[in-house]
């Protein structure tokens, strides 16, 4: 019989991702859970294992294709109940007026579903939408209306041919759920963003070309009145590295809106020798004999000593709710150069790890993720960031704050450098840290307090014994 495999949920609520490889061909036998896809999320890239096994008979979507979660990609042909194999259409295969849904099964009773390494599939409950709905109580049902079985889905006629639901359209452009939490964390007016895609869809594209510089093509439904006061708000909108590729963002402190993020970055040089002559004799001890240590690990540590002294660094503003939130748990993220562009992968629980276990996962954490093999929940959580610009010969910078973050610590490069020391100039090893935070957040007093603290257990790291 023949059977479909429907794109899966992949986590954290994603609703699209991009075929970016099949590990397959029809005809390709297949065995139970393996991989037969390379799969990439607005989070990361994923491998895809097979659901059942079987003969690949027919690949709906081609390499570089957007599929939405729930969305055939692949069919198979597996044994039937008595172990024959059928090329006919079995109980699973989908149809115009009866579309698989993997929770139902024939005699209309609940089934068990297939079991799947990274999740299952969407339930749809008619081809007119997903099954997931919008968390925001917004009038949906007016723009989307649901379409009975065998009836054709709404999104095949021309919006025009329905005026009286296509204002709530106009209040709110139409976007995917990912790409509308990426142009609010850019503070981008979605209003003013062409669009490219399908029926009218913004894409992520559409938002980058649209920060890029590109042309605002608002409809012209839309008042002009938006974009002069977009013009009137240069300041608020900022350029972040999406995390298909490296930039960094470019514009203001402050967005519009619900995300409104004030960076302020400050900078401090310090004699790192003392800190540099530990390292080296950590190396040749017994204990860290086989175990990677480099600046970053000790800079890492020292950031989760001064977080104890300076718990506002480490919080989230909730708009929701109008509140602060403190963390009382530290998940560490760490920038890191893969070959899809910068990533910020995060340890979980990185302040109850010792030295030598945090060394161990930074080593991990960094190999997983230049090998690509960084999953969606490793990218989500984190509480506060470290980048290592010092790896690329730069001395300091102005990080900007991952989404949700309260702060990030900029580490330059260790330079010899003739440096005051003991009343007398000598070749010191000298870095700079740069530390940007959100100032709703943290006060110029609380962030000036936790560099402080970082640079000093740096300088003279038996500090830390004073502070734990």
């Amino acid at each position: 019989m023949i059977k479909e495999f429907r794109l899966p949920d992949l986590g954290e609520g994603l609703t699209e991702s991009e075929i970016l490889s099949w590990k397959v061909g029809v005809g390709d036998t297949v065995s139970l859970n393996q991989v037969i896809a390379e799969v990439e999320t607005a989070k990361a890239v994923v491998e895809l294992p097979s659901p059942f096994a079987g003969v690949i008979r027919e690949l709906h979507e081609q390499p570089g294709t957007i599929v939405e979660v729930g969305k055939p990609i692949v069919s198979f042909e597996v044994a039937d109940d008595a172990g024959n194999p059928s090329s006919g259409p079995g109980p699973a295969a989908s149809s115009p007026a009866a579309p698989a849904s993997p929770a139902v099964g024939q005699e209309g009773e609940p089934a068990r579903r297939q079991p799947n390494l990274v999740g299952y599939g969407a339930v749809v409950e008619s081809s007119a939408r997903p099954a997931r709905r919008p968390r925001n109580a917004l009038p949906v049902v007016e723009s989307f209306p649901v379409t009975a079985p065998g009836v054709e889905p709404v999104e095949t006629q021309p919006v025009e041919t329905q005026p009286v639901k296509t204002q709530p359209v106009e209040t709110r452009p139409r976007s995917t759920p990912p790409v509308r939490k990426f142009a609010k964390d850019l503070g981008v007016d979605l209003a003013l963003v062409a669009a490219t895609g399908p029926q009218g869809l913004i894409t992520r594209e559409d938002v980058q070309h649209f920060l890029d510089g590109g042309a605002a093509g608002a409809a012209p439904a839309r008042e002009a009145g938006a974009a002069v006061a977009l013009q009137t708000r240069p300041g608020e909108r900022e350029t972040r590295t999406p995390i298909k590729g490296v930039r960094k963002f470019t514009a203001a402190a402050m967005v519009q809106s619900a995300f409104t993020a004030p960076h302020v970055t400050e900078f401090l040089t310090v004699d790192v020798t003392p800190a540099m002559e530990l390292l080296a004799r950590l190396k040749e001890s017994r204990e860290f004999s086989g175990h990677k240590l480099t600046p970053l690990t000790l800079a890492a540590k020292a950031v989760l000593i001064a977080l104890r002294r300076n718990p506002a660094l480490n919080a989230r503003w909730d708009e929701a709710n109008q509140e602060i939130v403190t963390f009382n748990y530290v998940n560490l993220g760490i920038a890191a150069a893969t070959p899809r562009g910068l990533t910020v992968p995060n340890i979980k629980d990185a302040d109850s790890l010792s030295l030598l276990q945090l060394a161990d996962a930074l080593a991990e954490l960094t190999e997983s993720a230049r090998a690509g093999k960084t999953t969606p929940a490793e990218l989500s959580g984190g509480t506060i960031s470290i980048t290592n610009i010092g790896v690329f010969g730069i001395d300091a910078g102005t990080p900007i704050l991952n989404p949700g973050e309260a702060a990030i610590l900029a580490l330059g490069a260790v330079r010899n450098t003739p440096w005051e020391y003991q009343g007398q100039v000598a070749l010191r090893q000298v870095l700079t840290l740069s530390l940007s935070f959100d100032h709703r957040l943290v006060d110029g007093e609380q962030g000036s307090r936790f560099l402080a603290d970082v640079g000093g257990i740096l300088a003279e790291p038996g500090m830390a014994l004073t502070m734990v």
